[in-house]
C-alpha cells in the first residue's frame, strides 16, 4: 500500500479516528465488490461485512460502460480455442453463461425490465472479408462444442440491425444487455436490508494494516478492522499492490451516445474483430464505444479524459454504419479505466505476500459478464471450496 496515499496536512487535519469492526471489509464499489458482498452475505446472513467505495456506487468501469452482458472473452471464440484448446476455451465461455444464468436468478427474477435488461442475443460484425471468414470458422467452432450460435450474411444483417457496410457476421443466442447503474442501485438495495451490512461511500482507501490478527482498512477517519480484506478495485489493483504490475493493466474505454431515433436495432453488436461495440437502449439512443487501438499507449493508465481522435473515429462509425443517425445529436461522451488481465482472464485469489487479502479484477472489458460469477468463486476460495484454474491466480 505504498501507492495510495493521504497527505500528511489531511491525515492531521481528520476528526477523530472512529474504529469499526466486521468480519470482512470489501474495498470497490463496482460489480465486482458488490457481488461479493452479495455472495458473502449468501452463505452467511450474520457475517458483518463493510464496504468502501472511494466515490459513490458505479462511479467507476461499472457504472461507464456500454451495458453490454455478454459470454466468452475479449476475442473471437475461435481464438480461444486456439490459445486454450477446445476444453479450456468451453470452460471459459460456460463460466460466463454461468454468469449470465446467476444474474438472472439471483437479481433479475422479479420484475428485470426495472433494469433495462433484455436478453436478444448479439452480433458480431465483419466489415471486411477477412474477419467474414474468421466469424465463420467460430461459428464452426463454436457449434461443434453445442454453442448456441447462428450465422447472418449481409442481408440479413441488414434486415435485423439496419446497418450498413458489413459483409456477414454471427449471432450469439444468450447474450444480454441491462442499464449497468440501475443493476449496480439494485444489488446496492437488497445488501443494505441486511442490517449486518455497512456500506462507506466517498471513503478513499489510503491504507491497509496489520494488528495482532487483523486487518485494518484506513478510509477517511474510519479505521475498519476484520479478519480478512477483499480488494475488488479492478483496473485500480496495481496501486494497491506491485503483485498486480505485471498482470493487471489499466486501460481506458471510450464512449458515446447519441438523441433518440426509432427502434430499429434487434441486439447489441461487436465489430472490428471486438474492439468496437455498440447497441440501442430502450428509449432509442444510440451508444458507441471503441477504437482505442486507434491510440493504445494513451489509452493505458487512470487518466479519464476524451480523446478526440477516437470520439472522431466513433462518430465517423456512425455515419458509414448507421446511416439512420444523420440527424441526431450526439448528448455524452465520456471514458472509464477498465481492468485488462495479461492473458485477457480474470483473477481471484489472495496476495502471496498476505492470505488475509483477498482479490478479483482483470475483467478485461466483460466485468458484467464475469464479476458476479467471479465473485462467488472468490467466495467459494475463502470457503475452502474448490474454484476454476483458468481465474486462479496462481496460473502466475
Amino acid at each position: 500500500m505504498d501507492k495510495v496515499s493521504v497527505s500528511f496536512w489531511q491525515d492531521i487535519g481528520m476528526t477523530k479516528q472512529v474504529t469499526s469492526k466486521f468480519d470482512i471489509t470489501i474495498i470497490g464499489g463496482g460489480i465486482a465488490g458488490l457481488s461479493c458482498a452479495y455472495w458473502l452475505l449468501k452463505e452467511d446472513k450474520g457475517l458483518r461485512v463493510a464496504l468502501v467505495e472511494k466515490n459513490q456506487i458505479g462511479a467507476g468501469a461499472s457504472g461507464r460502460n456500454a451495458g453490454f452482458i455478454t459470454c466468452g472473452s475479449v476475442e473471437h471464440f475461435n481464438r480461444l480455442v486456439s490459445t486454450h484448446g477446445e476444453s479450456q476455451a468451453l470452460e471459459i465461455w460456460n463460466f460466463s453463461e454461468t454468469n449470465l444464468m446467476l444474474l438472472k436468478s439471483e437479481l433479475l427474477s422479479v420484475n428485470p425490465e426495472e433494469c433495462d435488461f433484455e436478453q436478444k442475443g448479439s452480433f458480431s460484425l465483419a466489415s471486411t472479408e477477412q474477419e467474414y471468414q474468421e466469424l465463420k470458422q467460430t461459428y464452426v467452432c463454436m457449434q461443434k462444442l453445442n454453442i448456441e450460435v447462428e450465422q447472418l450474411n449481409q442481408s440479413e444483417i441488414k434486415k435485423c440491425l439496419g446497418v450498413d457496410h458489413f459483409v456477414g457476421g454471427i449471432k450469439y443466442i444468450k447474450d444480454a444487455a441491462i442499464n449497468p447503474m440501475k443493476l449496480l442501485q439494485k444489488l446496492k438495495k437488497s445488501l443494505l436490508l441486511n442490517y449486518n451490512f455497512s456500506l462507506y461511500e466517498n471513503h478513499e482507501v489510503f491504507d491497509i494494516q496489520t494488528q495482532g490478527d487483523s486487518k485494518v482498512v484506513k478510509a477517511n477517519n474510519n479505521y475498519l478492522s476484520s479478519s480478512a480484506v477483499i480488494m475488488a478495485t479492478n483496473g485500480y489493483l496495481p496501486l494497491f499492490d506491485d503483485y498486480f504490475k505485471d498482470k493487471i493493466f489499466p486501460t481506458k474505454g471510450q464512449i458515446l451516445t447519441t438523441t433518440s431515433v426509432p427502434q430499429f436495432m434487434l441486439g447489441p453488436c461487436y465489430a472490428n474483430f471486438v474492439l468496437d461495440y455498440f447497441r440501442q437502449l430502450k428509449g432509442g439512443e444510440i451508444i458507441i464505444g471503441g477504437f482505442r487501438q486507434l491510440e493504445k499507449l494513451t489509452q493505458v493508465g487512470y487518466s479519464d479524459e476524451i480523446s478526440p481522435v477516437i470520439q472522431q473515429a466513433l462518430e465517423q462509425f456512425l455515419a458509414k454504419h448507421l446511416p439512420i443517425l444523420k440527424q441526431s445529436q450526439i448528448t455524452h461522451r465520456w471514458s472509464g479505466v477498465m481492468g485488462f488481465s495479461v492473458d485477457g482472464q480474470p483473477l481471484i485469489g489472495s496476495l502471496p505476500t498476505d492470505n488475509q487479502v483477498f482479490f478479483l479484477g482483470g475483467f478485461t472489458a466483460h466485468g458484467l459478464g464475469l464479476a458476479f460469477h467471479s465473485a462467488k468463486c472468490l467466495v467459494d476460495l475463502i470457503y475452502g471450496r474448490e474454484t476454476p484454474a483458468f481465474i486462479s491466480a496462481k496460473r502466475f
